[in-house]
């Protein structure tokens, strides 16, 4: 995930200011989506037991309870270490992406760094496949990282890119995704829907983050909606179909209120309260 100037880390979820001198006051798009129920507990049990039977350690623990213990121990994290590496790696690609977006544009880049960053990690191919994509769509820049704000709602958000295809102005979302036992680059889940639509119903973008300068939203008129699912072998380009776009908003706009009911029910006071034994009753 990117790290925006606007955006900030709180036990709210991440939410973004007006300016860099504000304090935050909306939640981010992300943050929003993440309301939705998502259970990851058998995914999080596979990873335990995966990382337990790949243990080094393993065969020498068997019969002893300590070391056994040991193995557990080491092996328990192992979805949210796999989680952070994912997380890391998906910025590393973001921000490649990022630069070359600003090299096309002809302004300062850093794609020789972001390209190193990812051979150091032995993720060059991502940005091999990327650059692929980049050619075979002739993907024109317009706004890299773009952050907009929705005030009727109350949310904002960073935008990937937004660009034209085929003379088409495109509002795009990257997705870094692993590639199968086919060697295809995973599919991109559905909720990248919503995340591509609220983008679109923004309605300012930002100017100057330090002086909280804001612009009326100019890219939100029918663009084209798309993920792009970037993998090691290849990059998947999927459009958010038309049809749905919709539905899909009414449900971003109804997490939204889940948000702000969560957060009114914390405000509310403490929901559980210690009640004493009834009185005895008075002895005639």
């Amino acid at each position: 995930m990117s790290a925006p100037a606007l955006a900030h880390s709180t036990e709210l979820g991440r939410m973004y200011a007006r300016s860099l001198q504000d304090p935050p006051k909306v939640p981010s798009i992300t943050t929003v989506i993440g309301q939705q129920a998502n259970s990851l507990d058998g995914w999080i049990g596979y990873m335990a037991a995966t990382a337990v039977a790949n243990h080094p350690d393993l065969g020498a623990a068997i019969g002893n309870p300590g070391q056994l213990r040991t193995v557990v121990r080491d092996s328990s994290n192992a979805a949210e270490q796999f989680r952070d590496a994912a997380a890391a790696r998906g910025d590393r690609v973001h921000n490649y992406c990022e630069q070359v977006a600003l090299r096309a544009l002809g302004r300062p880049h850093q794609v020789p760094e972001a390209l190193e960053a990812l051979n150091e990690n032995r993720e060059g191919d991502f940005a091999l496949r990327f650059d692929d994509w980049w050619k075979q769509y002739d993907v024109q820049p317009l706004a890299p990282e773009i952050t907009v704000w929705n005030e009727s709602v109350g949310y904002a958000g960073t935008l990937d890119l937004v660009a034209t295809i085929g003379g088409k102005l495109c509002i795009i979302d990257y997705k870094t995704k692993g590639t199968d036992r086919n060697g295809q680059v995973k599919s991109l889940d559905a909720k990248v829907v919503m995340q591509l639509v609220a983008g679109m119903k923004a309605e300012e973008s930002i100017v100057d983050e330090a002086a909280g300068t804001w612009e009326a939203w100019k890219y939100g008129q029918d663009p084209i909606l798309l993920g792009v699912a970037i993998g090691e072998t290849e990059v998947r380009t999927l459009r958010a179909n038309p049809q749905v776009l919709k539905a899909h908003w009414f449900k971003f706009a109804s997490l939204r209120r889940v948000w702000q009911t969560s957060l009114d029910a914390s405000a509310a006071g403490a929901p559980l309260l210690d009640i004493a034994p009834p009185a005895a009753p008075a002895a005639n």
